[in-house]
């Protein structure tokens, strides 16, 4: 079976073009992207955190599934590289840009929980951790990308990823599977209670 995504959201394209003209790699993969607008797709008026704008393409598969009723935030440190998404999603209504550290974000952060957290950076995956699992609602759904090694790796890395997943399947209060799939996924659930 070929799982190569099929249905691609209209701006990935010009995103992808703009992130190699950048010289921006770190762009997420398509078949997590797949799986994004799926999982905003089954959350009809949801709240959608993405932490690691990057260049956007996470950006653009989220809003592809998302209704309009449907808000997502998205937070990125380097302005230069979220102004490569801004200039093809800025449109769209339902996108709150954040530009700055994710990890002072979540410390700062007061609002309502969030139905799906994509956590594409190192805040809210390799730090604030807790941070980033409190503000997954119940019900709600949180994953994390690239956990298979990967070319320009620090050292040691793979040691954090492999913290990060005992971390992850010891909480109770998470149901978590791992996806040997794209660029290495964990997701998880929040129990209801």
């Amino acid at each position: 079976m070929d799982d190569t995504p099929s249905r691609l959201p209209a701006a990935l394209p010009a995103l992808r073009a703009a992130a190699r003209d950048a010289g921006f790699t770190m762009s997420c993969e398509g078949r997590t992207g797949s799986l994004l607008t799926v999982l905003a797709g089954a959350r009809p008026g949801g709240r959608i955190l993405e932490l690691g704008t990057g260049a956007g393409e996470g950006t653009a598969w989220l809003l592809n599934g998302m209704d309009p009723a449907s808000r997502l935030v998205t937070v990125e440190l380097d302005q230069a590289v979220q102004t490569v998404a801004r200039e093809q999603l800025a449109d769209d209504p339902r996108v709150d840009w954040v530009t700055g550290d994710a990890g002072t974000w979540l410390e700062k952060y007061r609002g309502e929980p969030f139905d799906l957290i994509f956590a594409d950076t190192w805040p809210g995956k390799f730090t604030h951790l807790d941070q980033a699992l409190e503000l997954v609602a119940p019900g709600g759904t949180y994953l994390v990308d690239d956990l298979r090694p990967q070319p320009g790796w620090p050292a040691g890395h793979l040691t954090a990823v492999e913290q990060l997943l005992t971390a992850l399947e010891s909480r109770r209060d998470l149901r978590t599977v791992r996806l040997d799939w794209a660029s290495g996924l964990l997701m998880a659930v929040r129990s209801p209670s």
